[in-house]
């Protein structure tokens, strides 16, 4: 007895079962020649698999894919399609014989419904069965409700006309469940080789920008060497032209110097005559050094090295606004004037 239905119900015979392990998994009826055995071991008709096929190759292209309907795993197919797959004999005349059973009226009988089940009873008419179903109101019922009942006025029609046409909407429902599922397969199978793509190109990318700042990088330190020498040129041909200068000042200073020590000295040591004699050519010398002290000097601001100055906002700006693809969008920009000026 099932305890939540509170119904009998007897084991399933072993043709119940039987039939059960011969049932498409597509059309849920038993399997209809010829029998089609998949990679993963799991049997399908010919007829089903191949409208499965069909369903997922659209265009007919040569070989394909699809899924099994079962596990789920993947099956590729040849130029030969469903037709490529090997037959399950075995299966086949399994069949066969169970069929054979069925016609010579075995005492094995096929699957019907359990005879110590217990039918479902109207809920209104508690004393009668549950045998016709109303079109109108989209429930079953019993007889007593369409002829007295809230049914009376309804569209009516058997049970099992209803079961043929429900069963095979929820069969139809099932395959395009499973294209649905198939196609989200494959949807989910793009989008992890899409996330894949994403970090080989972002990677990419990465390299790439770090190669173009490498490259800056060189560019300036080599820029920077240039202007750096440039500096050191001009210092060193400053420095030459002051040195120069200190060494004739020097040398001009200790002329001078001499030339008054000997002064001074002829000055006080010298008679009145050795003076006379001497005077005359130290007063000329003296007056000769003293016109000679005005030398060449260097311009005025020829120390500043202020004109050696880099200038950098600019470039700073333009780094600091330095971004993907506005370079290329510049570069059109100056196409675009380039082309209305020669117009």
């Amino acid at each position: 007895m099932d305890i939540n239905t509170g119904q009998i119900v007897r084991a399933p015979s072993p043709m119940e079962s039987l039939e059960k392990q011969l049932s498409c998994p597509i059309c849920l009826e038993m399997f209809t020649k010829p029998v089609v055995i998949l990679p993963c071991q799991h049997n399908l008709c010919r007829r089903c698999a191949n409208d499965l096929y069909d369903s997922k190759n659209p265009y007919h292209y040569s070989g394909g894919i699809f899924r099994c309907p079962t596990c789920r795993f993947e099956v590729v197919l040849d130029r030969h399609g469903v037709y490529g797959l090997q037959r399950n004999l075995l299966v086949e005349n399994i069949i066969d014989i169970y069929k054979e059973q069925l016609e010579k009226g075995n005492s094995l009988e096929p699957p019907l419904k359990s005879k110590d089940t217990k039918e479902p009873m109207c809920e209104v008419h508690e004393d009668e069965k549950i045998n016709i179903y109303c079109m109108t109101c989209q429930t079953p019922t019993c007889s007593m409700c369409k002829v007295f009942g809230q049914h009376k006025d309804c569209e009516v029609s058997t049970l099992k006309v209803v079961y043929e046409g429900q069963k095979s909407e929820l069969k139809n429902s099932i395959e395009l469940l499973g294209a649905s599922n198939s196609c989200l397969q494959a949807l989910l199978t793009q989008m992890e080789k899409m996330g894949k793509t994403v970090e080989e190109n972002s990677q990419l990318q990465k390299q790439k920008l770090m190669e173009k700042f490498d490259l800056l990088y060189a560019i300036l330190e080599e820029r920077k060497s240039q202007l750096l020498d440039q500096i050191s040129q001009e210092q060193d041909e400053k420095v030459v032209v002051v040195q120069s200068l200190v060494q004739q000042y020097n040398e001009q200073l200790q002329a001078s110097i001499k030339l008054m020590d000997k002064a001074t000295q002829t000055m006080d040591n010298s008679s009145v005559a050795e003076f006379l004699i001497a005077a005359k050519k130290l007063i000329t010398e003296a007056k000769d050094a003293s016109k000679n002290s005005h030398l060449q000097r260097p311009e005025p601001g020829f120390e500043n090295m202020d004109h050696l100055t880099v200038f950098t906002d600019d470039v700073e700006a333009m780094l600091a606004k330095m971004d993907f693809g506005v370079g290329k969008d510049e570069d059109d920009d100056d196409e675009e004037e380039e082309e209305e000026e020669e117009e």
